[in-house]
Parts: C-alpha cells; sequence; structure tokens
C-alpha cells in the first residue's frame, strides 16, 4: 500500500487525486487503492470543507489499528528503527503505515521527507503505506493533522500504524497523547539521559530503547535510564517502563522492540489503559477540533466592529481585557 507506487491505470490515478467524492475515496483506501489513501489525508492536512465529512465515513473503523509512536532526539535513529520495525510487523503479516513527521521547509511550508528517504526499502509494498507530513510549525514533535491522518491509516485496513516524530527536542511530548505505545529512543554520547529528566520524557516513555548500543557508553546509559525509572514512583500492577537495546542500523534488537510493544499492549488491555488513551486521545481531538472553529469565528469578529471596539475599550481603560473576553464569547455563542 506504499504510496510510492502506482498500479492504477493514468485515468483512475487522476481520478483519485482531483476527487473530493469521500465515499469512493473511503472505498478505494479500504480497497487498499495507495492513491486514494493519499488523497484523503491531503484533504485532511489542507483543512479541506469535506474534513467532516471524511472522519464520519471513517468513524465506524475507528480503533482498530494498534498506534505507536516513536520520538527522541536528532540522530538517534528513529527512521532506521522504524525503517526495521516495518520490516519485523510485515514478517508477521500485519499491514503497515507509517506517518513521518518532518520539519517544514522554510521556503515551501512542505516537510523535507528525509524520512522517506530512508524507508525506500518498503516502497515497493503494497502492505505498507508510507506518509510523510510537515510540522508546519506545530509545536510538540507532531502536525496538526496527524490525529485525522491516523485515522485515515486505521480506515485503509493497518493494523499497526507508527508515527515518528520531528525530532525536536524537550517539546516532543505530543506523541504520547496520540499512541497507544510510546518508545522514546537514546543515544549513547548525546548526554539523552540529562536530556530525559530535563524534557519529562520519563513520564511518556512506555519502552526506551537504548539505540547504537554498539558504542562506547551504551551500558552507563542504560544504568541512568534504569536508576531513573526506580527513582519513579508506581503503584502495584502499574506499568513499568522496559529498557531495550539496539542496533537498528544492523537489524539487531528490533524483535526485542517489537516483544516490549506486545507486553505494553497486554498490560494495556489488562488494565483498561488502553480504552482510557483512546477516550483521552478523542476528548484532546475534541477539544482541538472546537478550539480551531471558535478560532476561525474570532478571526471573523477582526472583518467586523465588536472586537476593535472592544478593543478600543480595554485600551481606554473603560472595561478589563477579562470583561471583554466575556463579552466576546457571549457575542460568539449567539
Amino acid at each position: 500500500m506504499s504510496d510510492a507506487v502506482d498500479h492504477a491505470p493514468a485515468a483512475a490515478t487522476s481520478s483519485v487525486r482531483r476527487s473530493r467524492d469521500v465515499p469512493m475515496l473511503v472505498e478505494r483506501a479500504r480497497a487498499g487503492d495507495p492513491r486514494a489513501v493519499a488523497r484523503l489525508i491531503t484533504l485532511v492536512e489542507s483543512g479541506d470543507e469535506v474534513l467532516p465529512q471524511v472522519a464520519a465515513a471513517l468513524a465506524p473503523y475507528a480503533g482498530q489499528a494498534q498506534v505507536v509512536g516513536l520520538t527522541g532526539s536528532p540522530g538517534v535513529g528513529k527512521s532506521t528503527t522504524t525503517n526495521e520495525l516495518v520490516r519485523a510487523l510485515r514478517a508477521r503479516g500485519h499491514r503497515v503505515g507509517v506517518l513521518a513527521v518532518d520539519p517544514s521547509s522554510p521556503f515551501t511550508g512542505g516537510a523535507i521527507l528525509g524520512d522517506r528517504v530512508r524507508m525506500q526499502d518498503h516502497a515497493t509494498d503494497p502492505g505498507v503505506y508510507i506518509r510523510s507530513m510537515s510540522s508546519r510549525g506545530h509545536l510538540g514533535g507532531l502536525s496538526a493533522a496527524t490525529p485525522q491522518a491516523v485515522r485515515v491509516l486505521e480506515g485503509a485496513g493497518c493494523d499497526v500504524v507508527l508515527v515518528e516524530t520531528v525530532g525536536v527536542g524537550q517539546a516532543e511530548v505530543e506523541v504520547a497523547s496520540l499512541a497507544d505505545t510510546t518508545l522514546v529512543l537514546l543515544a549513547p554520547g548525546m548526554g539523552d539521559a540529562i536530556q530525559a529528566v530535563k524534557a519529562g520524557i520519563l513520564e511518556i516513555a512506555d519502552i526506551f530503547v537504548v539505540n547504537k548500543a554498539d558504542r562506547d557508553g551504551a551500558d552507563a546509559t542504560v544504568r541512568d535510564i534504569q536508576g531513573m525509572i526506580a527513582l519513579g514512583e508506581r503503584g502495584p500492577g502499574e506499568w513499568r517502563p522496559q529498557v531495550v537495546r539496539a542496533i537498528a542500523a544492523r537489524g539487531e534488537g528490533i524483535e526485542d522492540i517489537a516483544a516490549a510493544i506486545d507486553k505494553h499492549r497486554g498490560w494495556l488491555e489488562q488494565h483498561g489503559e488502553l480504552r482510557r488513551r483512546r477516550e483521552a486521545r478523542a476528548a484532546a481531538e475534541i477539544e482541538a477540533i472546537a478550539l480551531g472553529v471558535l478560532r476561525a469565528r474570532i478571526g471573523s469578529l477582526r472583518d467586523g466592529t465588536e472586537l476593535p471596539t472592544l478593543a478600543a475599550k480595554v485600551a481606554d481603560g473603560a472595561i478589563d481585557p477579562y470583561a471583554a473576553a466575556d463579552e466576546l464569547l457571549s457575542q460568539l455563542g449567539s
């Protein structure tokens, strides 16, 4: 299902690229047509007016994929690890979707596509769909469209969706609210153990992967992470983050990572945490959509007289900004 290969006739491909017929696109995506999947994600990324129709059509397929997030500092080997995880998951017969969130180009705003370049091993595999998404300045290591893009891949029949974040450093924790299981990748000699303390990464990691474990300092990195885990307060039955060594460039340790993901999935299901996390994810999506609508309405007020009038009153000291905000919200609700 990779979007890098074309098995469709030229005319059909062209029609899919232009189409905004949502039921037809969803039907073709369910059948494994990569161009239909690509078109749906493009509609999501662009915030097209048919987006509510897309969401409604995909709703029956929500929650059918296991969502695994991969995060960590630049240079720790996220893309290489993702590439090898895809290989392991395909060997199990899973259909796999990959959303690789890349930094935005400062000139076009598009994704730089570095992650896609590193995953060419799967470019012709119809059971793999790889999509690079631009962060477009969105903080937290993800794109604002990532949650809906995950829904598209679920609707397209992916058993596992891997979400690889930008790799921007200490603010990159948003993936934990999107994924069922979050992997934090570290590498020896990069100060990552200290970064984990500074960034609060310890709180979001379900599994730590010490990649490039053949380097000097790997044992010390593992000890540092295990020591920090030991300091954390956990009640009876709570999940204790796993620490796995890997050398992704040689394919070593990948099965151990997959086994740790399976173990965490079992714990999630056993303790009802999977349901709780997915409900929290849905709540975050609803909130984001509602805030987006409110921002759009406030933006429309800038073209009228309400907001400028309130701003003038605040500037003159006639009212305070909280009272002005209350008045603005009352106008939005009317």
